[in-house]
């Protein structure tokens, strides 16, 4: 593909006092011997004292078994980065949308409907394969601003619908009204929740309707044993795996800047909680990310 690489963009809010401890990027993990893909990271950031390039992540992620990455999205600006990435290298594919905390912004703004027309616009491009992140999150928006949330999610189901690809969903302190919004309006035929962060119950709950759960580095975490239920009920057939980078750092490593050649210590840590060969969990793993998303090289 001959489409220009896209630059970063160097995120510095958590070089902030209470922010990273170490902005170091971590030695790369033992190479997995099958390989995964990555359901959800924003290369667009770079969190770390080194500065990498689109070609440097995914060249490191390649080293060690990460074989793609879908490029998630927030707004208009990061979802046409998202496409430039997915056509300039065919280890990306994109996810395009405005985040739930960004839709409130957009509707005070007067340009909601213009931002998910964009949207609707960029969906077209044959390297997006999901509409994402899109849904509720009740924790970083107030009460008062939330109708603009439920307008935006829906409208981001109905173009999950019309391009006839998958939805990311970011659900945080929203768990029963996501549920309900997709059980009204429909979901889309295919639905992921990104960074699940339910309980078993609501995994369960998830599973019976079809939907994918996509589990990242909190996983790893001391006060996440949720997710480790979550994951534990949740049909094997249904599971991704991604990092949210450079967010959600996996233990040992937490404190430390994210990306997708981590992803290794979230694979190795749901096998062990599974009790599941790493291989046999990553060749799982790897067929739900091509069932969802299509293959990379088309």
């Amino acid at each position: 593909m001959s489409a220009k690489v896209p630059e970063v963009v160097t995120y510095v809010k958590s070089r902030e006092p209470g922010g990273r401890k170490d902005l170091r990027y971590p030695a790369a993990p033992e190479a997995l011997t099958v390989g995964v893909y990555d359901n959800h990271a924003h290369l667009e950031i770079t969190d770390g004292v080194e500065p990498l390039s689109l070609t440097e992540q995914l060249d490191r992620a390649q080293a060690v078994g990460v074989m793609g990455v879908v490029q998630a999205s927030g707004d208009i600006e990061s979802s046409r980065w998202a496409v430039d990435a997915a056509a300039s290298d065919p280890r990306v594919l994109a996810a395009i949308a405005i985040h739930p905390n960004d839709a409130p912004v957009y509707a005070e703004a007067g340009q909601l409907d213009h931002a998910i027309s964009v949207i609707d616009e960029l969906a077209a491009h044959p390297r997006v394969r999901a509409i994402g992140e899109t849904g509720l999150d009740f924790f970083r928006t107030e009460a008062d601003r939330h109708a603009p949330q439920f307008e935006s999610f829906e409208a981001h189901i109905a173009l999950a619908k019309k391009h006839g690809i998958a939805m990311q969903i970011h659900d945080r302190d929203a768990h029963d009204a996501v549920l309900e919004t997709l059980a009204r309006v429909g979901a889309p035929q295919t639905t992921v929740f990104h960074c699940f962060s339910g309980d078993d119950a609501m995994a369960k709950i998830c599973a019976d309707a079809g939907y994918y759960l996509s589990f990242a580095g909190n996983l790893t975490f001391k006060n996440a044993q949720n997710l480790r239920d979550a994951l534990k009920v949740t049909p094997i057939d249904r599971i991704l795996i991604e990092t949210d980078a450079p967010f959600l750092t996996p233990v040992p490593l937490r404190g430390r800047p994210n990306a997708p050649y981590l992803i290794a210590h979230t694979l190795r840590f749901m096998a062990s909680e599974l009790a599941l060969d790493v291989d046999e969990l990553a060749t799982r793993i790897a067929a739900n990310t091509l069932a969802v998303y299509g293959s990379f090289t088309d």
